[in-house]
């Protein structure tokens, strides 16, 4: 075997042989029957990640906007994060060791899915926000994902880490945004997929 695919396979098992669910990075654990509710003007976009695999890698979310990024919150395995958000056209970015992008159109008073899938990088795991389309909203398997994973909501740690990581942030966003945009099939969320 070359040294590359030695390498790559050794990453391959260590991301799955660290399957199981990770720390709270930074984040504060909710009940796990908090009810979600979106506010009658606002949308709100449930980021989860129902898989274990990276665990220890942290999978950070923002919103992008013409009046500057906002971060959304870091995503651990095995949990989910709410986040309100204006109705209307806008894109979010999940951060590790690279960036990745998504695409929304929302609508107010609705609630909509986003899956942050783990993949395997260069040095440790990336991710990939992936849509819950309409067609899937009452799939056994969303409401696994549901089950599975409990809230998180964010910390001053957090908002502390992203404040202190925002240079890096920014830079992995200038760095992968471009190359994203080029991309025929862009991952998104439209209005209709939210219930």
């Amino acid at each position: 075997m070359t040294p590359t695919l030695v390498r790559c396979v050794f990453l391959f098992v260590l991301f799955v042989a660290t399957g199981c669910a990770g720390p709270l990075a930074r984040m504060r654990e909710l009940p796990a029957d908090q009810a979600i509710r979106p506010d009658a003007d606002k949308a709100t976009v449930l980021f989860m990640r129902p898989s274990g695999l990276g665990f220890a890698i942290a999978s950070s979310v923002y919103e992008l906007g013409p009046d500057g990024d906002r971060f959304v919150g870091i995503v651990p395995a095995k949990k989910k994060l709410a986040y309100s958000v204006a109705p209307g056209k806008t894109r979010f970015m999940v951060v590790s060791e690279a960036a990745d992008f998504m695409d929304a159109e929302l609508m107010a008073g609705k609630i909509y899915y986003v899956v942050v899938a783990p993949r395997i990088g260069v040095w440790k795991a990336r991710f990939s926000l992936r849509p819950v389309g309409a067609e899937r909203l009452g799939s056994e398997e969303v409401a696994d994902w549901l089950k599975e994973c409990t809230p998180v909501e964010n910390t001053e740690e957090s908002r502390a880490w992203a404040k202190e990581h925002w240079a890096d942030i920014q830079e992995k966003k200038l760095k992968y945004l471009t190359e994203w945009e080029t991309k025929l099939d862009k991952p998104a969320l439209f209005a209709v997929d939210g219930r």
